[in-house]
């Protein structure tokens, strides 16, 4: 599993997608995409924060295995929103993080703060569905696509009213992601080859990103102490998924860590 876990992932998506091509169609997607309601912008949202909290909602995951065996999962989005959420990540992968769509059509309807579609964008079908699922934004991850399908899918995800959160895991795929033309730009800190977390490589690639690009520490977040570090690098957002899915206390753990609620 560790071999090559982004192949593995785009693999087992390319089929799930060719699988739901079958039940509904590209071109009937389209359409439902096309008549689907507005959502909360998430490209606004994290920009009007000085630091935003990005929530996870995840089962599971190839690295940590089973995080939540109990999953209230509307219980645990309204929890985080109540808790100062500035947006919540939905995973809808289902082989290896035990997602599902309506978690995410679901979590949508039920909460005011934008969400993040959480999965391996790899066919323009996952975009129409993303909006048809209720998404405010949708993860496209460099090392998985070319350039032209970067460019495309941003200008896709924008173009029916959502934004695109770009993960990259070096100098050179920010590279990419700003030719691109990405407004948020991601840096996984775990290692995909092995499950390694460095939260060095957010406060290290960090200048590499400009002040008007939104940049986004993902994984490994764990203490007020590395919220802080990357406050002071100035990171606008962070990613935060296992430390949130097993705080109890969503309000107290967020609070720890030093966002209040808002609401």
């Amino acid at each position: 599993m560790t071999e090559d876990i982004l192949k593995i992932l785009a693999d087992s998506t390319k089929e799930r997608i060719e699988f739901q091509k079958r039940q509904i169609s590209l071109k009937e997607m389209k359409h439902k995409a096309q008549h689907a309601k507005s959502r909360s912008s998430f490209l606004k949202t994290l920009n009007e924060q000085k630091m935003s909290c990005i929530c996870e909602v995840k089962k599971a995951s190839p690295s940590k295995g089973l995080i939540a065996r109990d999953f209230p999962y509307l219980k645990i989005a309204k929890e985080y929103e109540e808790a100062g959420a500035s947006a919540i990540s939905v995973l809808t992968e289902p082989k290896y993080f035990l997602g599902n769509d309506k978690f995410l059509a679901e979590i949508s309807e039920e909460v005011r703060v934008p969400v993040l579609r959480k999965d391996f964008t790899i066919d323009e079908y996952m975009i129409y569905q993303a909006k048809v699922l209720g998404a405010s934004a949708v993860l496209l991850i460099v090392s998985l696509l070319d350039e032209a399908e970067l460019k495309s899918y941003r200008q896709l995800s924008e173009s029916l009213g959502m934004d695109a959160l770009v993960e990259t895991h070096s100098k050179a795929e920010i590279e990419v992601a700003l030719k691109s033309g990405a407004k948020i730009i991601g840096v996984n800190n775990r290692n995909l080859k092995n499950f390694d977390v460095d939260q060095a490589k957010s406060t290290v690639l960090r200048k590499f990103v400009p002040a008007e690009v939104i940049f986004v520490s993902e994984s490994g977040i764990k203490t007020s102490a590395d919220v802080k570090k990357l406050k002071d690098y100035n990171v606008d957002a962070v990613l935060i998924g296992e430390t949130m899915m097993k705080s109890r206390d969503k309000k107290a753990a967020l609070k720890e860590l030093g966002f209040e609620a808002k609401i």
